[in-house]
């Protein structure tokens, strides 16, 4: 999936999920998410090397095997296999699947990154009592909960008291700092740069990174040196980005995508940005290793206003949203609905308006027309151009800015959803050319030997179809069934390599044999 001639590296990231339940709709989008950016990225041309997996270590885990009254190994298994299960449903092109529990890979290079901070002296060993989340698998003080409660699960932590190991967390604030507020780590949307930046302001304590062997359930990777602890989860998980990389070896993989690298992007929900944009890279510093170069963050998709979670009783599967829908209007939506800067409530509703509005009636009609048009009026061959008028200049203009309104939404702005506007907006404009051109009126005065609406026709259905083309495009990284669905009917190949110039440029030639219209979004009342 990656391009190893490329000059241009880029690693990208999900984070990894807690397997103690099955996945729900809000694991859908951050797969999604940085799906599109590895495509995108790949046909810009760049060796692209994308990463996700499965967090296996987390007490969560142990509690929610012991519930079932099943080994944590079997529950982590199938667990796990239900998330590749759900990213491979997604047409998610990820290039390698972690999972911490069982590979060695995992296991060396996180015990390797424990031994480094240690060399450094930030790992030393002291008692600690503090209030713990199960569910964040992390200690709050009481300035930090809401009403007693964890602000993430709205849980009452409880009280622990325990010798761990900790690291040396409070020597990095200035250098975290200067990291955020150079750019040298971008964290998109600026909201979250703020919430990091205020979260170094306010003083870094030093942060447990293990549990005693008998409150972990004896699962996890053992402390080097000291098999009565086990790493805390988070620095274990954590490391999966560069074990992955066979961190552990100094691997080929880790020198191309990581020490080499400029790109170093982490997709991830809001919940846990302290652990990815100050945890992780003061462990990182602490090794002598490079930090990360961005982290996007997303909102949450919530129900009636609430996080999703298995003990509210409000999870959506999202195989059977794609069952029902169709994988590409379940990306859609994810893509086109949940903004960068805050969460998103899910109905069906709602993702039944998008596909309606945008893809039966916007793009799929505008499909059907086109091609059902060539067919009735120019014999299946797109024709030639002849002079443009203004409508025709006007069409295309909107068309011609396709290409910088969606590298900017996708490299300046880290926003599919303002890329996905754009699309959007050649696809209405496209619409409303098709009415103010009215076709069928100029096949009639053709009809009558008017050469002039004859040429007229045939510049009109050109500029459809190569609207079309280019919208399809423009679509192989966000809807990559629907771009090949468009394509095809258009008798045109999708681009694999300069795809920006394939969106600046004519993209359909002249004589193309279109195929028999087909809906590519049926009627819901069909599904």
């Amino acid at each position: 999936m990656s391009t190893p001639g490329s000059d241009q590296r880029y690693f990208l990231t999900t984070s990894i999920p807690y397997v103690n339940a099955a996945p729900h709709v809000g694991h859908a989008l951050e797969f999604v998410q940085a799906d599109v950016f590895a495509r995108y990225r790949r046909l810009r041309g760049d060796d692209t090397r994308f990463l996700t997996g499965t967090d296996e270590n987390s007490l969560k885990n142990v509690l929610a095997a012991e519930k079932e009254g099943i080994p944590v190994a079997q529950l982590v298994e199938r667990n796990s296999r239900a998330f590749g299960d759900l990213a491979r449903l997604l047409d998610v092109s990820h290039d390698d699947f972690i999972r911490t529990s069982v590979e060695e890979r995992h296991s060396a290079g996180a015990r390797k990154l424990w031994e480094a901070c240690d060399r450094n002296g930030d790992i030393y060993k002291r008692t600690y009592e503090g209030l713990y989340c199960v569910g964040c698998e992390l200690f709050y003080t009481e300035e930090e909960l809401v009403d007693g409660l964890c602000p993430e699960h709205g849980t009452r932590p409880e009280l622990v008291e325990e010798e761990n190991y900790f690291f040396r967390l409070s020597r990095y604030g200035d250098r975290l700092a200067e990291f955020v507020d150079s750019g040298a780590l971008r964290i998109v949307p600026e909201t979250r740069r703020n919430e990091a930046r205020a979260f170094i302001a306010r003083g870094l304590e030093d942060f447990s990174v293990s549990r005693s062997q008998a409150r972990a359930r004896g699962w996890g990777i053992p402390v080097p040196g000291d098999p009565g602890q086990v790493m805390y989860v988070w620095f274990d998980a954590l490391t999966n980005y560069i074990t992955a990389l066979d961190y552990a070896t100094d691997g080929e993989l880790y020198r191309r995508y990581w020490r080499e690298n400029p790109l170093r992007v982490h997709f991830i929900g809001k919940g846990i940005l302290r652990f990815h944009a100050i945890y992780w890279p003061a462990m990182l510093l602490s090794a002598g290793e490079l930090a990360p170069s961005a982290i996007f963050v997303h909102g949450y998709l919530t129900i009636g206003g609430q996080k999703i979670s298995k003990s509210l009783g409000n999870v959506i599967d999202p195989a059977a949203l794609v069952e029902r829908y169709g994988v590409d209007p379940v990306r859609y939506w994810l893509l086109r609905e949940v903004p960068a800067t805050d969460d998103a409530d899910y109905t069906d509703e709602k993702l039944e308006r998008r596909y309606t509005a945008d893809l039966a009636n916007d793009l799929g009609n505008l499909l059907n027309r086109t091609v059902s048009m060539i067919q009735r009026y120019r014999g299946g061959q797109v024709p030639e151009p002849g002079a443009l008028g203004d409508l025709d200049h006007d069409l295309q203009s909107v068309a011609a800015g396709l290409a910088s309104r969606v590298t900017d939404a996708m490299e300046r702005d880290l926003d599919p959803q303002a890329a996905l506007r754009a699309i959007w907006e050649l696809v209405g404009r496209a619409n409303r050319y098709v009415q103010e051109t009215a076709p069928w009126e100029l096949a009639k005065a053709e009809r009558n030997g008017d050469a002039d609406a004859a040429q007229r026709l045939s510049t009109a259905l050109y500029s459809l179809a190569e609207s079309l083309c280019l919208i399809a495009q423009a679509l192989q990284i966000f809807l990559p069934r629907t771009s090949q669905r468009i394509a095809e009917q258009l008798g045109v190949p999708l681009v694999t390599t300069g795809w920006v110039d394939s969106l600046s440029r004519g993209c359909l030639p002249k004589g193309t044999t279109v195929a028999q219209p087909q809906p590519i979004f049926p009627k819901l009342e069909n599904l």
